[in-house]
């Protein structure tokens, strides 16, 4: 009798102590996922808000902002589980690229030149979410990996022909749409990408040679990723049958916005 006790008893701490140790882990998770909801980008959604108009940035505007070297520090101490949901880590990660992109420029650093973004891709490291990190690490190793390639028409490099900036933060609740969105504006951006269905042509965002890989790994080529956006039928079908003899716009490094010291 006394042997069977025993074994219960051991049993039943095994079970409680199980319990207590995923109640535990769920707290903790479910505790990340809190932190990093709408409201953790509160502060970027009203810096973005006030100071990015059309894409346009006002980089003076965001220097003299309180809420932004707040947002930063937030970033910072935030911390991201392995288990947070994969909608939580696209809105943080994209938003502390664009947020970080922004505070190179405000350091005095600009990607306009080829040893200018060298030092602003590779060189300069940011502190986010717990570890010191180049935008070039973050954008690879990082943000990438998240397997949603409309990331590459959200993360901002402070340059005129990247992607705009929108005037709000990506936020958990809405990133599917806001990424959509941004697909769309980009690839139907006549300054971004230009297609000539009669003559056969088209001049696409350096952006999509750049990653053409993770395109064609999508859609079975850069064109027929392409197709799936573009709103122009006639070029819709091109796309689609890869008929189109494409070439890459050079890219224009220029700032996206009125300098920080103006």
């Amino acid at each position: 009798m006394r042997t069977l006790i025993v074994r219960y008893w051991n049993s039943a701490l095994r079970i409680f102590a199980v319990a207590i140790v995923g109640g535990l882990l769920q707290s903790e998770a479910m505790a990340a996922d809190a932190e990093l909801d709408d409201e953790f980008h509160r502060d970027f959604d009203a810096v973005l808000l006030a100071h990015v108009i059309d894409g346009q940035v006002n980089y003076a505007g965001i220097a003299t902002d309180d809420r932004f070297p707040a947002y930063l520090e937030a970033l910072a101490e935030a911390r991201v589980a392995s288990n947070t949901p994969t909608n939580h880590k696209l809105a943080f990660w994209i938003n502390a690229y664009n947020a970080l992109a922004i505070q190179g420029i405000l350091n005095g650093h600009s990607p306009s030149s080829l040893f200018g973004r060298l030092k602003y891709f590779k060189r300069d490291k940011y502190n986010v979410g717990g570890m010191t990190i180049t935008l070039y690490d973050l954008e690879r190793n990082v943000i990438i990996p998240l397997g949603d390639n409309r990331i590459h028409f959200a993360i901002v490099c402070a340059s005129a022909s990247c992607p705009p900036l929108r005037s709000e933060a990506y936020v958990p609740s809405r990133i599917g749409a806001q990424l959509a969105e941004q697909t769309d504006i980009f690839i139907n951006d006549a300054s971004k990408n230009r297609v000539d269905v009669d003559a056969g042509k088209a001049r696409l965002s350096k952006i999509f040679d750049w990653f053409g890989d993770d395109f064609a790994a999508e859609a079975g080529s850069v064109q027929r990723y392409v197709a799936r956006h573009i709103r122009n039928t006639a070029a819709q079908s091109a796309f689609s049958s890869d008929k189109l003899k494409v070439r890459y716009l050079k890219y224009d490094w220029r700032l996206n916005g009125s300098p920080p010291g103006k």
